[in-house]
């Protein structure tokens, strides 16, 4: 290979993921940490490394849960692919990196008596804290939490016009820099004008649709009234979050027919595989849905001769 040294290699690897690649700033400083941490435990011949010293490297990560290894094994596969493309060296080592088999955990889910429930528990609020602003800006949060699938981060720190009335979607910029178009339901901005509207809602000074203090609405605050609310509706506290809305947005959704590739969109993200992994909360569901509505269940059975 040409004459480089891993600081080298390694610089022009990270420079290219984000000039090319488009990564965002917490995925390089991520993979820079893991090339260097790599580059250390062979020192300073990781650039140069043959099928050997990365056996001895995957020896080396024996301790670790198999997910942090998995994730150094991918950077390294992508740093042996950048370095054989930009011939700084003539082959790819990488096959012989640990492939350790790991599964996704299932998300957290809710039914859709749960959900209700909560609505249910809004009402309450809503009858018996009538005109009462905290209770309009909840109502408002929830209803985006789980009718458009938001980020917690990407709810709280929302522009305070964000919405418009005759704009029944948001653009919101996610992870990595990522523009998506997310649909905000008559529900939703119905809520958020309500709320928009109080005298003690967002004020015209203000940037934010949520603001607190100097900011915007923190996510750990916004983390705590959805586990007051849950309790309200008798359900479990530790069984709701903001990001358990999410999934249950797009859980009900693919239920209810959603194609996936759609829901990738809408949830904004950037690999198809975490979008799948909705498809094995409820199985049987998508199961009854093929029986349904696949053309050939309409045909009749071939029997054999």
């Amino acid at each position: 290979m040409a004459d480089m040294t891993d600081r080298e290699a390694i610089q022009q690897f990270l420079e290219m993921l984000a000039a090319e690649g488009g990564a965002a700033k917490n995925t390089i400083l991520a993979y820079g940490a893991d090339l260097r941490g790599a580059s250390e435990l062979l020192e300073g011949g990781l650039a140069g490394a043959d099928a050997a010293a990365l056996q001895r490297l995957g020896a080396a990560w024996m301790t670790l849960n198999r997910a942090s290894v998995a994730r150094k094994s991918s950077v390294l596969r992508r740093f042996f692919g950048f370095l054989e493309e930009e011939r700084i060296r003539s082959d790819d080592p990488s096959d012989a990196l640990p492939r350790p088999v790991t599964q996704r955990a299932l998300p957290k889910i809710l039914s859709h008596d749960d959900v209700a429930r909560i609505f249910e528990a809004l009402e309450t609020r809503r009858r018996e804290r009538a005109g009462d602003a905290l209770t309009l800006r909840l109502i408002a949060l929830i209803e985006l939490l789980y009718g458009s699938g938001l980020r917690a981060t990407e709810l709280v720190s929302l522009p305070r016009h964000a919405m418009r009335s005759d704009q029944p979607f948001l653009i919101l910029r996610g992870k990595g820099g990522r523009e998506r178009l997310v649909p905000i339901s008559d529900r939703a901005r119905a809520a958020v004008a309500a709320w928009s509207a109080h005298p003690n809602g967002p004020r015209g000074d203000q940037p934010w649709l949520f603001p607190s203090g100097h900011g915007f609405l923190s996510r750990v605050r916004l983390f705590q009234m959805v586990r007051e609310l849950a309790g309200e509706a008798g359900i479990p506290p530790s069984r709701v979050s903001p990001h358990v809305l999410r999934h249950a947005f797009a859980t009900h959704l693919l239920e209810g027919g959603a194609d996936l590739r759609a829901l990738q969109t809408m949830l904004g993200h950037a690999d198809i595989g975490t979008t799948q992994i909705y498809t094995h909360v409820n199985s049987a569901h998508l199961v009854e849905l093929v029986n349904a509505r696949h053309p050939l269940m309409d045909k009749p059975k071939v029997r054999p001769s």
